[in-house]
């Protein structure tokens, strides 16, 4: 379904976009996949817990970059069915800027180049034999609590806390446990205290593990 959506305003650094509205830049300014493999694939045990009907939610779609990575790597597995992915987004990209970013980055066409078809048309359903996808637009701290969904998944990768404070706030993380499964898993490059104090209080048993490129840590957490 189509809708008018509140336009990411965007200035690039070299090839990497960054919002103008948190100051942060979408993605590492070494190797944003690579990122991604390491922080939300690895942060989660992935591909390694992937099996039929598995689920992953988001906070933060940005470029597409994560649910383009998790959907190659679930291609790579050979899992049978489709992955089931969720983002929730409050300032989706413009399609320009999205094409650009996507090669910068370097992604394989033959997934990006379908995403970035239904997105230019205005569509945040998007579905494949592989891969359904639903990009759910507003204000997460709203979105997520009234979603009906559950997650074995999260990816957690909102613009950091110090300048998108509101994605990190203790209700959302506490609705994110919510439409956690049990045993369920969240990810994030964040490692700041009050991001892992309020994923415990929230109900996940949180550790602090080595990061990205220049981020010394990150978190990863399992729902308790």
């Amino acid at each position: 379904m189509s809708m008018p959506d509140q336009t990411a305003q965007i200035e690039w650094t070299g090839e990497v976009p960054r919002s103008t509205l948190f100051d942060d830049p979408y993605y590492s300014l070494e190797d944003g996949a690579a990122e991604t493999a390491h922080v939300f694939l690895g942060g989660n045990g992935l591909p390694e817990r992937f099996a039929p009907g598995f689920r992953i939610a988001e906070l933060g779609f940005g470029t597409g970059l994560n649910v383009l990575c998790a959907w190659q790597a679930w291609r790579r597995a050979g899992i049978a069915g489709p992955l089931r992915f969720v983002s929730f987004e409050a300032f989706p990209m413009a399609a320009a800027d999205m094409a650009r970013a996507h090669r910068a980055l370097g992604i394989d066409d033959a997934l990006g180049a379908p995403l970035r078809a239904a997105w230019a048309a205005g569509r945040r359903e998007f579905r494949t034999d592989e891969l359904h996808l639903s990009v759910i637009v507003g204000d997460a701290a709203v979105t997520v609590p009234a979603w009906d969904g559950l997650a074995d998944a999260w990816f957690l990768d909102g613009f950091s806390p110090a300048r998108n404070p509101g994605l990190w706030a203790a209700p959302l993380l506490e609705a994110v446990a919510i439409h956690t499964a049990p045993g369920g898993t969240a990810a994030t490059y964040s490692a700041a205290g009050a991001v892992r104090r309020d994923l415990a209080a929230a109900g996940f048993e949180v550790s602090r593990v080595p990061g990205y490129g220049r981020k010394r840590h990150m978190s990863r957490a399992v729902l308790r």
